[in-house]
This record gives C-alpha cells, structure tokens and sequence, in this order.
C-alpha cells in the first residue's frame, strides 16, 4: 500500500506548503502569493470536571496549532461526541467554554458536527492564515539558537491526580488556568523576533515533540532539567509515581533519542516525557534575541523559560542536570 505522502506529492500539489511531507504541527495551502490557509483538527474526552473548563481547554489545545505555525485562527468548527443518556446541559457548558475562548482569540465557530458515543469528547477543527514569508516550522532550528518554553510543565501528572481523586483543588485551578491560556500572544512575539523553529507541547511531551523539531531540523536539542519550570503540585505527584499512561508510552518510544548524564532521578526522566494538555510553544531563536524575546514575553504575563540550546548533532535530544 502506497502511503498518503506518496500519492499526495509535492511536485503534483505545490499549493501545500506543509502537509504529509515531513510532519509539523497543521497543513498549510497557499492561495495566493502572499496568504496562506492554516488547516488544522484535534479533539479528546475530559481532562478536567468542569464541562465549561473542559470546553475552554479543548478549544485552546485545538487553536494553539495555528499559533505554533505563526498563523491566527479565522473560524473554528465544533467537534461532539456526547452519549444520549448524558445531561444536555453538560454539553451546553461544554459548548459555551469553547465558544468563549475561540471568541477570546478573535474568530468565529462557523458550525459544527456531533455524534452519539459512550463517552464525551470534544474538540475544533479550525482553519486560520498566515502571510506565506511568515510560516513558522519545526525544521528551521540552528546550531548556537536558544531554545524557550513559554509555559510551566506537568498538566499531564496534575490531571492524573484530580483523576486519581489525590489533586489539591489550587493544583488543579493552576493548571486549568494554564491549559486554558492561548498561545496567541507568544505566537505574535516568537513572530516579532525571528523564531526559526516552533512547535506547541502536546501528547508527545517536551522530549517527544522536541525530538520532532531537532530531528527535522538536523541538530541536537540540549536541555538543562534544572530550568525546567513545573506547575505547583508536579514534583509531589510525580515523585509518588503519578503519571498518565501516555508518559510511559512515550518513554518506551522516545527514549532512544534520548541521552544523559546519569544524574536524573526517575520522576525528572518521567516528566520528560509526561503529556501535556494546552502546553506551551517551545521556540528555537538566536542566541543574541533571546533575551529580548523573553523579556518582552514576561511583559506579557506569559511564564516563559529559556530550557536549554541547539548544538550539532544528529537529532537527539541531550539532558543534564548541572550541580
């Protein structure tokens, strides 16, 4: 069987600028020789119990791969799957949180489609534009960039415990409010000062979607574990082993790429590769704007940290833990 990069090739389809071709973060189509159309979907059951939470989550999570290409969304389409024997109301709320924030950042649910399953699900399929010069890929990564994050780690572990029934309710109401916070911001100052590579930190986790960026980009990611900045309650949680089952999937996998220096313990190796919910933008930028970069996101209000660097390599990921 052929795969879909095959059939749908480059040369017979030049309007796709980012498609199946090499893997990033949405499909982009040029319609013009200065626009380009942002196409992207993503979707998932409840990660929190509030159902209007729930709904600002998901949506944030869906538009924030519009922002990870440097793109802004225009309309959004609803994405439903609700069990029949389950309160309306519940969907309502849903429905209103994600309506809220793709409102909050400027386009418009156009319409939607639902259908009957077992357990809830929701998400958007949203399309938005870039200027075609302005397209932001994982692949653009140089040897010397600094490498930024623009929010905390650990959505994964805290929704765990509020699963778990352990999570302390401020925990939980930090990270709801960070899955909830767009990436939009971030997005137009990663544009502001030249980012060469992005991409937002989803299932995959940082080492997962990193390795993504340093592979695609031909380089080495290096991080430093010490700067790598938690959401309140993570540490304690993990350090009692709660994590989703996607961090152990994801260390089965990515752990080949992966190489340090020994002096990790095993919750730090587990937070690696914990998945993130609405995670923030990891950012690759010149060593000499970083600065800048960080500064005027702070000014911002968004908790962004400089991680680690690019260096040579083959497209690993390299952590140490410095004394």
């Amino acid at each position: 069987m052929r795969p879909l990069s095959e059939i749908y090739s480059g040369d017979e389809y030049p309007r796709v600028l980012v498609g199946l071709s090499e893997p990033d973060d949405a499909a982009v189509y040029q319609i013009d020789p200065a626009r380009a159309i942002i196409s992207t979907t993503d979707f998932f059951p409840p990660v929190v119990d509030d159902p209007y939470d729930f709904g600002a989550i998901a949506a944030a999570n869906a538009l924030s791969d519009v922002y990870a290409m440097g793109g802004q969304p225009l309309m959004a389409i609803n994405l439903v799957a609700y069990p029949d024997d389950l309160d309306k109301a519940i969907l309502s709320e849903i429905l209103r949180g994600g309506a809220e924030k793709v409102k909050e950042a400027g386009a418009v649910i156009a319409g939607g489609h639902s259908i009957s399953d077992a357990e809830p699900k929701y998400g958007l399929s949203v399309t938005g534009e870039v200027e075609v010069g302005k397209i932001i890929r994982k692949s653009g990564a140089r040897v010397g960039d600094v490498l930024i994050l623009s929010k905390r780690l650990g959505t994964g572990v805290v929704t765990t415990a509020l699963k778990s029934d352990i999570a302390k309710p401020q925990h939980v109401a930090a990270a709801v409010e960070s899955m909830s916070l767009l990436n939009r911001n971030a997005a137009e100052l990663a544009q502001r000062h030249g980012v060469h590579a992005m991409t937002d930190i989803t299932g995959f986790g940082l080492v997962g979607h990193g390795l993504e960026m340093a592979k695609l980009s031909g380089v080495d990611f290096r991080l430093n574990v010490n700067a790598l900045s938690l959401l309140p309650g993570t540490i304690d949680y993990a350090r009692n082993g709660v994590f989703p089952g996607g961090m152990e999937r994801n260390r089965e996998y990515y752990s080949q790429w992966l190489v340090d220096d020994g002096e990790l313990a095993e919750y730090e190796r587990g937070l690696l590769f914990d998945p993130q919910t609405s995670g923030g933008l990891l950012m690759s930028v010149a060593a000499d704007r970083a600065a800048a970069l960080l500064a005027d996101l702070h000014n911002e209000g968004e908790e962004a940290f400089q991680i680690g660097d690019v260096a040579a390599g083959p497209g690993n990921i390299a952590v140490v833990k410095p004394s």
